[in-house]
Formats: structure tokens, sequence, C-alpha cells
């Protein structure tokens, strides 16, 4: 019992490290985009990129992000860490509304919870299959 309640921490833990990695990574990507701007290629396109503190982040945030995932699948279910691996895209929406003052529309809404509730599922039947082995 004492190692189920440590695993299901590693859990945890680990899926909201991987979740915040991958929206700062994602929001970074965003504000890297808006400093250099226009696209065009040529030497002084790619100095701004390579000047923007922004771009910095979001490779730091996927390095960090691919780490704890390579981490998470070595210890946790395939099935249940594919699907919590996506509960970025429910907070890059939640962030981008507060930060871009993105839209959250109803469709939004509706992806984010079925998301939330597959994810759900999934670590609900990964629970019980654990039990069923015990």
């Amino acid at each position: 019992m004492e190692n189920s309640k440590k695993s299901a921490k590693f859990y945890i833990i680990g899926f909201l490290l991987l979740m915040s990695l991958d929206t700062f990574a994602q929001i970074s990507f965003k504000n890297a985009s808006a400093v250099v701007e226009p696209f065009v290629m040529n030497v002084d396109f790619f100095v701004r990129i390579l000047s923007n503190i922004w771009v910095y982040g979001a490779i730091a945030g996927y390095i960090g992000s691919f780490i704890i995932w390579m981490t998470l699948l070595k210890y946790a279910p395939v099935g249940a860490s594919f699907a919590a691996s996506h509960l970025e895209i429910v907070s890059v929406t939640i962030v981008s509304y507060y930060l871009f003052n993105e839209p959250l529309n109803n469709y939004k809404i509706i992806g984010g919870v079925l998301i939330l509730l597959g994810v759900l599922c999934l670590a609900k039947d990964e629970e019980q299959h654990e039990n069923n082995k015990a």
C-alpha cells in the first residue's frame, strides 16, 4: 500500500512538471514568434531569433519536458502516460486566454473537459488493473 502511494505521488508530481514545462515551452514559442516577426529568410531574422530570450525558454522547456517524459515512461503505464502527456493542451489554452486574450469558445471548453475525462478514465482503469494484480 505504501509503495502505491509513493508511485502515485511520483506520477502526480512528474505529470505536473511535464505539463508545466510543456506549457512554458508553448508560451515561450508564442512570445518568441511575436517578437521575431516578420518572417524573412535573411541574417537579420536569424539574429532576432538567436537574441530572443523566449526562444531559449522554449528550447529549455522542451528539453526539460523530454527528460521528464522519458523518466515517466520508464516507470508509468504507457496508456495513461500518453493521455496525461496531452494535458498541456488544456493548460496552454487556459494560459493563452489570460496572457494573450485568445478566445475561449465552447469547442475549446468541451475539448478540454473531454481530455480531462479521458485522462481520469485511463488513470482509474490503471488503478483497477493494479488492484486486480495485487
